[in-house]
């Protein structure tokens, strides 16, 4: 019994052995293919850096998980639509990406986890573009050939809200709000962080959800349907008041749709197994996982939620109330606990909705009714919008230009510098002959 505890290794020291693991061979591969290309370039008169040129690919955009197809197909269906070509790499086999038929983008699975990592760790490229967060922090390591690396944000809400170092070792990010530059360049000067690039470009999932609502037109009469979407973590709904929440929305009789983060189905499978067998799917309640949330969207009259990017998808295209639950919420593990200042998130859902507390679940059908029926929230949302959400309808083609116009700069960049190194190379060859 005792040996087999000797073998058993956990899972965070796991992690970090990979990664070490990783960092040997990634350093050992380097410095071997550093010298082929060394004889290389001897022996072939600069044709084999001509050759290692070709392989470098342009544009990478990299996804951990299929729920974010939603950001990238707008940009891949841009780069399909201008013949440039694009290499969309996935760590969801079930990624809806690989069942696209594109000319000049390539969808690929590259495994999950780990494995994804070590691939992008060895990658060959000019500009990648992910909106997963912790690159250089947790598994996935930069790869010394990968020229520069963009984030993009897949919520119309705070930079500082997500884990600790999220966003840190990228070279850019994409935004969609002048608020979130100034909450990087607070970061940045506290933790004395070279400034990245920032520019506003938009969000394209919701240029492109605007676009399906506004040709969907309006729902037919309906039975009045309460949306409850918390995110994961212990300041969640599900966590902070599960059980009691779905029944007392059960209790007013009115529709209900419960659709949790999908990082909880991984976080907190145990604990959403538990409320899926004491709620199961019936007439008046249904669990909902589908990947892409415009219909649950679109069919509900109000959401319930708490912190969760979607409360804005949600008030921002549909121009609905939110309810959003007094949780609490605990910054510690987050980048916005190194700011004073609160979160715009929570500056402005008390403008755009009402706060739930826990004495209201037991008059919550009140609570809802005068929800729906108040049109005062119309102005506030109106705000929100034009302060989290600017270039409406351009998301998709600014950031596609923005990639281009990086990649041609980084090319010409790299021309120069071989240019620089060609001239040495030769200034050197004269002074030893001479």
């Amino acid at each position: 019994m005792h040996s087999f505890n000797l073998l058993y290794i956990d899972p965070g020291t796991g992690s970090m052995l990979f990664t070490v693991l990783i960092g040997v061979l990634g350093t050992a591969f380097y410095l071997l293919r550093g010298l082929l290309v060394k004889l290389r370039f001897w022996f072939s008169g600069g044709a084999g850096e001509r050759k290692s040129a070709e392989d470098r690919i342009p544009f990478v955009i990299f996804s951990d998980s299929r729920r974010y197809w939603n950001l990238f197909e707008p940009i891949c269906d841009e780069f399909e639509k201008r013949g440039q070509k694009l290499v969309y790499m996935t760590a969801s086999a079930d990624d809806p990406a690989l069942q696209k038929e594109y000319q000049n983008v390539k969808c690929e699975f590259i495994g999950e986890g780990n494995k994804a990592f070590a691939r992008l760790g060895f990658l060959k490229a000019d500009v990648l573009l992910s909106t997963t967060p912790g690159l250089d922090v947790y598994q996935w390591k930069r790869s010394k050939d990968v020229r520069w690396y963009v984030h993009a944000l897949h919520a119309p809400s705070d930079v500082t809200a997500y884990r600790m170092f999220g966003i840190d070792y990228y070279d850019a990010v994409l935004l969609s709000g002048e608020y979130q530059k100034d909450q990087i360049r607070q970061l940045e000067k506290l933790r004395a962080l070279p400034e990245k690039e920032l520019v506003l470009c938009g969000l394209p999932f919701l240029d492109r959800m605007k676009a399906r609502r506004e040709a969907e037109g309006e729902l037919p009469p309906h039975p009045v349907t309460v949306l409850l979407a918390p995110t994961w973590g212990k300041s969640g709904i599900l966590s902070r008041y599960g059980a009691d929440m779905i029944r007392a929305l059960l209790d007013t009789g009115f529709h209900v749709i419960v659709r949790p983060h999908p990082q909880s189905f991984t976080s907190e499978k145990e604990m959403l197994e538990t409320l899926m067998a004491q709620f199961p799917d019936g007439e008046q309640l249904e669990w909902n996982r589908d990947n892409d949330n415009f219909e649950v969207l679109r069919r509900s009259d109000v959401m319930i939620s708490d912190y969760s990017g979607v409360i804005f998808d949600y008030s921002l295209i549909f121009d609905k109330p939110v309810i959003y639950a007094d949780t609490s919420f605990d910054k510690a593990p987050y980048d916005a606990c190194w700011l004073e200042e609160e979160l715009w998130t929570f500056r402005t859902l008390p403008k755009i909705g009402r706060a739930l507390k826990p004495e209201d679940l037991d008059h919550i059908r009140d609570v809802i009714s005068g929800m729906i029926d108040d049109p005062g929230y119309q102005k506030a949302i109106a705000a929100a919008r034009e302060e989290t959400w600017c270039h409406i309808g351009e998301g998709a083609e600014r950031i596609t230009e923005y990639m281009i116009r990086k990649q041609a700069q980084l090319a010409e960049e790299a021309k120069e510098k071989e240019r620089q190194k060609k001239a040495a190379i030769r200034k050197k060859e004269k002074t030893v002959h001479a």
